[in-house]
């Protein structure tokens, strides 16, 4: 298999992962509803920071003590989900006190005063999206089940895997990048307080749901 064919037909299958809403997808769509744009592109820019890590540990081969070894994975799956459960938790559970998760619910410069220093930040969602991309250890099985599959033989197993992750990335970054902008469309709507608890109720649900599977998955 050339090293073209090989890129596009890795292209096909990512884009379709990319495209399957998820976990991701509602995280990005929450935090940059609420107006937090900067956040919004740190959570994509972790995500992906994630995948790049997964495909750089796939190329050495690291990640495969993760289908070899059912300890390291029980133990990435548990605290995946655990993050996912707590991530999600809170955000219902601020609802419930009447308010939106680290003070959204007061529009403008109002939210941005209230919130804590730093929590709408560049920073701050790179963290998010990084953890919840490292702690999902299916992401690695994924990797290693897949990668390998489309490197061609006799082509630089590290060098070539990292170009194949690169794909999944630009993918992702421009999969993203829509629903930033599409995210704005809903913006006038989450005015409303009651809009916006509507959404964190809806995604901390999805959310911890996903944890739930995760912790509860064979």
């Amino acid at each position: 298999m050339a090293i073209s064919t090989a890129l596009w037909s890795f292209a096909l299958v990512v884009g379709l992962l990319t495209l399957t809403p998820g976990l991701d997808t509602a995280l990005i769509l929450r935090t940059s509803a609420l107006g937090r744009r900067k956040r919004a592109f740190g959570v994509v820019l972790g995500i992906q920071s994630g995948t790049l890590v997964w495909g750089a540990l796939t190329s050495l081969g690291v990640t495969a003590l993760l289908t070899a070894s059912h300890v390291a994975y029980e133990a990435l799956r548990y605290a995946g989900a655990a993050y996912l459960l707590w991530m999600g938790g809170r955000m219902i559970i601020s609802t419930l006190r009447g308010r939106v998760a680290e003070g959204a619910e007061v529009p403008g410069a109002e939210a941005r005063a209230l919130a804590p220093q730093g929590t709408d930040g560049l920073a701050a969602g790179w963290r998010q999206g990084a953890l919840t991309n490292l702690l999902n250890p299916k992401m690695g099985v994924f990797y290693v089940a897949v990668l390998p599959q489309f490197i061609p033989a006799g082509a630089p197993h590290f060098a070539t895997g990292l170009l194949l992750t690169g794909v999944h990335i630009v993918l992702g970054l421009l999969w993203s990048a829509l629903l930033v902008a599409f995210a704005q469309v809903l913006r006038g709507w989450l005015q409303r307080p009651q809009a916006r608890r509507l959404l964190d109720r809806i995604t901390g649900t999805v959310i911890a749901g996903f944890g739930l599977r995760l912790a509860m998955s064979d």
